[in-house]
Formats: C-alpha cells, sequence, structure tokens
C-alpha cells in the first residue's frame, strides 16, 4: 500500500494589488494569495490542495496547515470513501487543534486544505477528474462522507440517501450534457471598486461579447459612486443582462436595506454578503426588505451549521460555497445536501486564486449526482492567475468547460511557486531593489 511520506507547505502570493485587481470596499488593495499544501506519497503520483487568502496572514495560515503533518505522514493514501471519511473525522477531531476554532477560522481552512489535497490525490490515482470521482460512487458511499452531527434537525441521513438516490438515474444523461455543454458561469472581472469608469464599461462590454449572461460589480465604497457605476453599468449592458452586486459585508442591516432601495432602479440581481457573515438574523432582515432583489452569501461562512440556519431562517436565496473555507470536500458535500433539500441554488463564489479552477468541480458534481438541476445556477468567473494552474479553468461563450485531467485541478506549476514563494521569491524580491 502507497504511503504519504512528506507534507511540503508554501506560501504563495500575487502582487493583485498593482493594479487593484480583486478591489472590493473591504478589501481594497488584496494580494491574491495561497498556503499550499502538497501531500507527497512513495510511489506518486502526489495530492495538491490549498487555502486562498489576500496577502497579510498568508504565512499564519500555511503555519495552521503544517500543525496538521502528523495527522497524514505515514499513513496510507487514501483511495475510497471509507478512508476519505475517516481522515476527515481525524482531522477535524483533533480534541487539541479543534479548540483554536472549533470548526472555523484559520484552523479550519488549514483542515480542509489537506482534506481537499487528499481527495485530490485519491482522484488522481484513480485517473478521473475529482467531480466525475465524486458523481461515480454510491449515495450510500456520498452519505458516509458527511458528519451529519449538529445537523439531524435540518437534514437526516435518510433524507441525504433519499435526495442522492432521486438524482441517481439520471447522472450518466447529465455527465454526458455537462461534457458537451460546460455549465454556466457569470463575470465578476469588469466590477473591481477600484477601477475606473472606463475600464468597467470597457470589461462590460467584453463580457457580454464572450457570452456571458451576468455581470457583478463590487459595492459599498461610496453610495453616490456606486449609483453611477450601477447606473453606468446598466446602460452599457442593457435591460436582458443580469446585474449582481457585492458588498463584502460592508454595511449594518439598516444600511444594507438603504443602499439596496437605492440601487433597486437599476433591477439589481442579487446582493452579496450585505452585512456580517455570520449574522443569520440580519440576514434575514435583509432578504425580507429588499425583496425581490435576491441574497447570496457563503464565502466566509465558517461551517455547515451556519448554512443551517441561514437556510432555515430563510436567510438567503443564492448560496455560495466556497472551496477553500470551510472543512474540504465532505463538509461542502453537507452543504450541497443542504441547499439541495431547501430548494436553494449554489452559486460557488470563485474570487480568488485556485478557487475557479476547484469549484467547477463541486458545481459539477452537484449537477449530475445530488441537486440533477443547473436552473438558477452559474459559477463566477474571474479572469486572472489561471496560467499558474497546470489544469486551468476555461470559459468559453460564457460557460465553464468540464475539466478532463484527473485530480481536484489545484496544482501550480513549479515554476510559479518558485517566482511567487513569498518573501523569497523573485516577484518579491525583484519589486523591492
Amino acid at each position: 500500500m502507497a504511503k504519504i511520506v512528506g507534507m511540503e507547505v508554501l506560501d504563495v502570493r500575487f502582487p493583485t494589488s498593482r493594479e487593484l485587481d480583486g478591489s472590493d470596499a473591504m478589501n481594497p488593495d488584496p494580494d491574491y494569495s495561497a498556503a499550499y499544501v502538497v501531500l507527497h506519497t512513495d510511489g506518486g503520483p502526489d495530492g495538491y490542495g490549498l487555502t486562498f487568502t489576500i496577502g497579510r496572514g498568508n504565512d499564519v495560515q500555511a503555519a495552521a496547515i503544517k500543525a496538521l503533518e502528523h495527522h497524514v505522514i505515514g499513513k496510507d493514501v487514501p483511495g475510497d470513501a471509507a478512508a476519505l471519511a475517516a481522515l476527515s473525522a481525524e482531522l477535524v477531531g483533533d480534541s487539541q487543534f479543534r479548540w483554536l476554532g472549533p470548526e472555523k477560522g484559520v484552523a479550519h481552512m488549514a483542515i480542509g486544505a489537506v482534506v481537499n489535497a487528499a481527495w485530490d490525490l485519491a482522484a488522481r490515482r484513480a485517473d478521473r477528474p475529482l467531480w466525475r470521482f465524486l458523481a461515480e460512487m454510491s449515495p450510500e458511499e456520498l452519505v458516509s462522507l458527511v458528519d451529519f452531527r449538529y445537523l439531524s434537525d435540518a437534514i437526516t441521513e435518510q433524507e441525504a440517501l433519499d435526495i442522492l438516490r432521486a438524482a441517481e438515474p439520471g447522472r450518466r444523461a447529465r455527465t454526458e450534457q455537462v461534457l458537451r455543454d460546460g455549465y454556466r458561469a457569470y463575470s465578476t472581472s469588469p466590477g473591481w471598486l477600484g477601477y475606473s469608469d472606463s475600464k468597467l464599461v470597457r470589461l462590460a462590454e467584453q463580457a457580454v461579447a464572450d457570452g456571458f449572461d451576468m455581470i457583478k460589480l463590487k459595492v459599498g465604497g461610496d453610495l453616490e459612486d456606486d449609483i453611477r457605476r450601477m447606473k453606468l453599468a446598466r446602460e452599457t449592458v442593457g435591460a436582458d443582462i443580469r446585474i449582481a452586486v457585492d458588498a463584502n459585508q460592508r454595511w449594518d442591516v439598516g444600511a444594507a436595506i438603504t443602499w439596496m432601495e437605492a440601487l433597486a432602479p437599476y433591477d439589481p440581481y442579487w446582493i452579496e454578503e450585505p452585512t456580517s457573515p455570520d449574522d443569520v438574523l440580519g440576514h434575514a432582515a435583509i432578504a425580507k426588505a429588499v425583496a425581490p432583489i435576491k441574497v447570496a452569501t457563503g464565502e466566509h461562512v465558517q461551517n455547515r451549521v451556519v448554512f443551517k440556519q441561514l437556510l432555515q431562517a430563510g436567510a438567503l436565496s443564492v448560496l455560495q460555497l466556497d472551496a477553500c473555507r470551510v472543512g474540504g470536500i465532505n463538509e461542502n458535500l453537507a452543504i450541497l445536501l443542504l441547499a439541495a433539500k431547501s430548494g436553494v441554488p449554489v452559486c460557488p463564489h470563485a474570487g480568488g486564486v485556485g478557487l475557479c479552477e476547484m469549484v467547477r468541480h463541486l458545481s459539477m458534481f452537484d449537477f449530475v449526482a445530488v441537486s440533477g438541476t443547473d436552473a438558477g445556477r452559474s459559477i463566477e468567473w474571474v479572469d486572472n492567475l489561471h496560467e499558474h494552474f497546470t489544469d486551468p479553468a476555461v470559459v468559453k461563450g460564457g460557460r465553464y468547460l468540464a475539466p478532463a485531467k484527473a485530480g481536484f485541478s489545484a496544482r501550480m506549476h513549479d515554476a510559479t511557486l518558485r517566482r511567487f514563494l513569498f518573501p523569497d521569491g523573485p516577484e518579491w524580491t525583484e519589486s523591492i531593489q
């Protein structure tokens, strides 16, 4: 049996703040970064995972991942649902490390990076892209991956099994559909808050020409500026293209309602992260007040329990899971099942390095084997940094193409790792000379 013989963790950062790529009302100067983990095996292949951050603190995240190496080094390479469930349970259940969360923040994101790397490794050994590796598991295997503790008041194991069994007969046809047609995308690239009006217009026009039927604008800095930018965007793309807006947690509840009333004449499709990601009741109040504008959230929701509460409270109408915020694929499967039972569409967050590459697998798996539908669903697209990955996300005609290479698509090129390693890579040492 192949063994995991080492775990390498790297602090990799990209200077996106130089062009204000990724800028929003709460994060005006992000440097998209990854705490990057490699699980080395004695016989190959290796497994790759990461946690996304936006610069300072990426070293803290990397250190948290490194602190988990005793859970994997010397262990058998996981190859099936039972082994992957056991690894997730061991990591989440570490009684000492768990105290740093529990199941939240830097500690939980570190667990997610290792769990995702293990899934990448298992899918590579099976020679399957992750979405197909998951979608070819039986409903019973999939249910065995989920920790139902804290969830049984919202979804039971039997209900989850019923959802997965109901989707099973159409798996083959939906797999063929994904391979043929891909999966709908929307573009955030025109809307970063630091962009000039002329750049917003140019990129919005390009997005429509490229086949996107929705774009997203960052808001929350200044109301008059947001009204001007929203009006400009609407005039640019016309009435038939949806425009979502994203406040990145900028507002109190009252401010969110007032702000959205001011933007309502320009027909925003959803308001994303209008307030603190932990404020379930605040989201519910905003959702009630701004309807029919949808409320979307999830990129900073820290675990399946908070997602459960948001769904129970009717606090969101679009669920935005993140590949790197919670405890990895196992927990994201639980979140997909909660959303499927609630009938809430999942539109993953992908505004960060590696996220487009990874979340496409989760959406395609959800369509094939969980929800069985792509209605009202799309995956965020941010057109930068894809060239640094060995299996980059590709969007054509406003749709993600299905990944065909084995694994979870998190592996970066070796040359990228050398150049953007922080603080000693040439991208950083040369920039300060």
